[in-house]
């Protein structure tokens, strides 16, 4: 069956049908064979690639984030290897009120730009408080800010609040399922690092070397280029599901217990239970792993 054929038979205009040809051929589930003419590709052919496609996606952002892990614990191995390291290119600053009289002290001199990746379920009322003030009365000097948080945050609604309020002076919000670590970076000339990423509470470490600030700004735009705007809810796939769904497909197949899953995620361990319970029903799977499997087949992750 050709183009018109198609059209004709699907009452569809033949513009509307070539561009979902031309998306189908893009995911090589049909090829061109003249200038109207398609034909369908076996599925196992055309699914398997696009499974491989993802999963080649999905392990390059690994690759990635285990990057930026290794990076951070370089330079904390070699802050505590060298402890007369200058103080102008390193710095550790120990526990959560040194990081936060210095995060003060980089807010008011902030010029044009803070990009931030901020993971966690939700703000506690203490950190809200501690940095609004800060915050807005940057942003009412133009400073530009751009920040990466938990897509979980979007259910919490006095961090919502806060982060709208920001929005409303002019700041960007954005949010992904999983992120790798804290950051903030100010006018790509300094950046805050946690010392331990899974336990930012003990420190932080303040770079101004070029090369490894250059680094998180790559990072950060990776991020930012596949997160979700904050004002649109998040977007959810022909089968129902939703990014932070797909995430915890890939980490049920990677054998995370739904533990791990919930502090990835950074949702709660009911909420966790709730979708993978969801996703068993919906796969009929018998366990937490097959689910994970199942899943991969269909090309959810």
């Amino acid at each position: 069956m050709d183009l018109p054929e198609l059209a004709a038979h699907l009452r569809r205009p033949e513009a509307e049908i070539r561009e979902a040809l031309d998306r189908l051929a893009e995911l090589h589930l049909v090829s061109e064979t003249g200038s109207v003419s398609f034909r369908v590709i076996g599925p196992q052919i055309g699914l398997l690639s696009l499974l491989s496609r993802g999963e080649a996606d999905l392990a390059r952002h690994q690759r990635q984030i285990e990057a930026t892990r290794a990076a951070v614990a370089e330079l904390v191995e070699l802050h505590d290897a060298q402890p007369g390291l200058d103080a102008e290119v390193i710095e550790r600053l120990n526990g959560v009120s040194a990081v936060r009289a210095r995060l003060a002290e980089l807010a008011q001199m902030t010029r044009g730009e803070c990009l931030s990746i901020l993971p966690g379920k939700a703000m506690s009322a203490e950190a809200i408080e501690a940095g609004r003030l800060l915050d807005e009365s940057a942003l009412r000097r133009g400073v530009a800010f751009r920040t990466i948080y938990q897509d979980s945050i979007r259910n919490d609604r006095a961090s919502m609040h806060h982060v709208q309020r920001l929005a409303s002076l002019g700041a960007s919000a954005r949010t992904l399922p999983t992120l790798p670590l804290m950051m903030i970076v100010v006018d790509r000339e300094t950046a805050l690092i946690p010392i331990e990423p899974a336990a930012s509470h003990l420190g932080a470490l303040v770079l101004r070397s070029r090369g490894a600030v250059a680094a998180i700004c790559v990072l950060f735009e990776h991020l930012w280029a596949a997160a979700a705007p904050l004002e649109e809810p998040v977007a959810t796939d022909d089968a129902g599901l939703s990014t932070l769904e797909h995430e915890l497909v890939r980490l049920l197949a990677t054998g995370h217990t739904d533990e791990q899953a919930s502090r990835k995620l950074g949702v709660s361990l009911r909420t966790t239970r709730r979708m993978t319970a969801r996703l068993m029903v919906t796969l009929k799977a018998r366990s937490r792993f097959e689910a994970g499997v199942l899943a991969a087949r269909r090309g959810w992750t």
